[in-house]
């Protein structure tokens, strides 16, 4: 079963963030908030757990298309291709901020995502993950906690996450009500911006 642990956004507790990141380095899944919906995730560089989330959500892991949460633009090199400037600005007015960016991938992509051409990137204007990110020093692979039959598009109460996710995660964050409007999701990876959803980040950042 898992354990649910309160941080607070506003000064996350150090204490709270690492039990958090120990779950994350044995290969635990969590559920934690980011400045738009809830998100479950894990350990970029751990295949077990990235199976574990593939199998929750019913998809082979080859085929996911997930974000990986960085703490700011300085991942970036670790897994994405060289950008040029006009896509670089664009990155740094949006971010940190609910935004997730398709960009290309380059070869140090792990090897679950070796043959991925791009990866999302996200780096959410939120203290609680930007800490678990810093902690465990490397990214956070990300997927949503939605199913396709809720009558709401995403649940945004943590005890009522807690009660659905409980058997299937090892560490539920509640850090307060989330938000049911998922991140824009703008392609990059071309250099020529296209809008694949519009979601909480505005588009004049374009």
């Amino acid at each position: 079963m898992a354990e649910f642990i309160k941080i607070y956004e506003e000064n996350p507790n150090p204490k709270e963030i690492k039990r958090v990141v120990d779950v994350l380095r044995k290969g635990g899944l969590v559920i934690y908030p980011t400045d738009t919906v809830y998100g479950l995730g894990c350990d970029i560089t751990n295949t077990k757990a990235l199976e574990k989330i593939a199998r929750i959500k019913g998809i082979k892991l080859a085929k996911a298309n997930w974000s990986f949460i960085c703490t700011d633009l300085s991942n970036l090199s670790d897994y994405v291709r060289q950008i040029d400037t006009a896509t670089f600005k664009i990155l740094k007015r949006a971010l940190p901020g609910p935004y997730t960016f398709i960009l290309p991938g380059n070869n140090n992509l792990p090897k679950e995502f070796k043959k991925k051409k791009t990866v999302g990137i996200r780096v959410p204007d939120n203290s609680i993950v930007k800490a678990l990110v810093e902690g465990l020093g490397n990214p956070i692979v990300s997927t949503s906690i939605r199913d396709d039959d809720d009558v709401l598009e995403y649940t945004t109460d943590p005890e009522l996450i807690f009660e659905k996710w409980e058997n299937l995660v090892d560490v539920v964050i509640d850090g307060g009500y989330g938000g049911n409007i998922g991140s824009t999701i703008i392609d990059v990876s071309t250099g020529h911006p296209e809008v694949i959803r519009e979601g909480k980040g505005s588009l004049d950042i374009l």
